[in-house]
């Protein structure tokens, strides 16, 4: 598995000590410091089964102050990727990537529902 996160986030704290609770073997990449690549960022995407829109981190100040919430849907889908892999405070995290899917956000419930 591969744990991908930043550090001072809250949420990512929390989903790493539920990881660690459970003793899941995991990877961590630091998602500013090695930002997704258009290419991770699309087979990611088709992993998840999640709209698109769902990777990005809509909480951030860089999406508002870029004003993606009104650019985002007239942006083609490789359009879309290509900003999120411009800069990893753009992508929602934490991400989990495992062999057949991707979690996106920590959510309890379906964290466990995907590990067990």
């Amino acid at each position: 598995m591969l744990f991908v996160c930043y550090p001072k986030c809250s949420t990512c704290k929390k989903a790493q000590a539920w990881l660690d609770a459970r003793g899941a073997k995991y990877d961590v990449r630091h998602i500013v410091e090695d930002n997704p690549t258009a290419d991770e960022l699309r087979r990611w995407h088709a992993a998840s089964g999640l709209p698109l829109r769902r990777f990005f981190n809509t909480s951030g100040m860089l999406y508002r102050d870029m004003a993606l919430k009104d650019k985002l849907p007239t942006m083609s889908e490789d359009e879309m990727i290509d900003l999120l892999a411009t800069n990893g405070m753009l992508v929602k995290r934490p991400l989990l990537v495992l062999d057949d899917t991707v979690l996106v956000g920590f959510r309890e419930k379906e964290w466990q529902a995907t590990l067990e």
